[in-house]
């Protein structure tokens, strides 16, 4: 018995219409399933952007011997005003050079005695910094690195040589967010897989149930000589249908959460560093309609399966 495509689309609006509260329920169960999938997704894609940003933003200070005179600049044309001045040039030229050529350093910064005495005015207790002055205050090196994790490389290399009075970085900083970073993304993995096996099996019951209100329907059609074809094809288009409607409403929500955290993205530094682009979204959305019409189509296909092998 050939299957038209008329037939089918014609038999789906007549059974989705005849059908309709459990239709809804169906629709319902795919837009709430895949919102949380949809949701789990956008929240890990936001944790790997909040990292990665968070990741750019480290820096390792390598201080340098304080010079009396303060130099003007760590610049080879700087005429020094004497020769231990003109030797502190430059070792501290080659500890410049040396650093802007690791391949994981992306950029490094030369801050004067004077500036990081007045940063230290503002940060220190107010007992250490009246011990300061412009001269006993070293100047720095502000590299920004490619990966946190080379931090540790460039202290073993720098820390200790001559010119170089210490290095710092946020040691147990980087290890703390690289393991609560590997944690949640793990967690979010895990959570959009169990509420993507939990969708599925919500959709393949609600589905289940729809069918066995009409198992009267198939055993008429069945004994009238239509083949499994013939009965299964129309039931997956509704499933199809379903699916797909659920899903974009899930797509309405995962839009709606994405305007809803942008919008307080610009009250918190932590969100506006987990904001995601447009496209990113839209990927998102793709793979939830994606999913509502594979698991709208296949679970229809397989709660038809039981009443046609009966």
């Amino acid at each position: 018995m050939p299957v038209s495509l008329d037939y089918v689309t014609r038999e789906t609006a007549s059974n989705l219409w005849r059908n309709r509260l459990m239709t809804i329920a169906a629709v319902l169960t795919v837009a709430v399933s895949l919102s949380l999938v949809g949701t789990a997704l956008l929240l890990r894609q936001g944790v790997a952007h909040a990292t990665t940003k968070w990741q750019h933003g480290v820096n390792v200070l390598v201080f340098l011997e304080p010079v009396n005179p303060p130099l003007a600049a760590l610049d080879a044309n700087v005429k020094p005003s004497s020769p231990g001045q003109g030797q502190a040039l430059q070792q501290q030229l080659a500890i410049q050079q040396q650093l802007t050529t690791l391949p994981y350093v992306r950029t490094c910064l030369y801050r004067d005695q004077q500036y990081d005495f007045s940063e230290a005015q503002h940060l220190l207790p107010a007992d250490e910094s009246q011990a300061l002055t412009v001269e006993s205050t070293p100047a720095s090196l502000r590299c920004v690195l490619q990966d946190p994790r080379e931090a540790q490389a460039i202290y073993m290399q720098f820390h200790g040589r001559p010119g170089v009075s210490a290095v710092s970085y946020p040691s147990q900083a980087v290890k703390n967010m690289e393991q609560v970073t590997h944690i949640l993304q793990w967690v979010f993995f895990g959570l959009a897989l169990i509420l993507l096996l939990s969708a599925a099996v919500l959709i393949l019951n609600t589905i289940r149930l729809a069918i066995f209100a009409r198992r009267r329907e198939v055993s008429v059609m069945k004994v009238v000589g239509a083949t499994n074809w013939f009965i299964r094809i129309p039931f997956m288009f509704e499933g199809l249908v379903q699916g797909v409607l659920g899903a974009l409403v899930a797509a309405l929500v995962v839009i709606g959460l994405h305007w809803l955290l942008d919008r307080l993205a610009h009250g918190s530094s932590l969100l506006y560093q987990m904001r995601l682009s447009t496209g990113e979204v839209f990927v998102t959305n793709f793979w939830v309609v994606l999913v509502g019409l594979l698991v709208g189509t296949l679970g229809s296909a397989f709660a038809i399966r039981r009443f046609l092998d009966a």
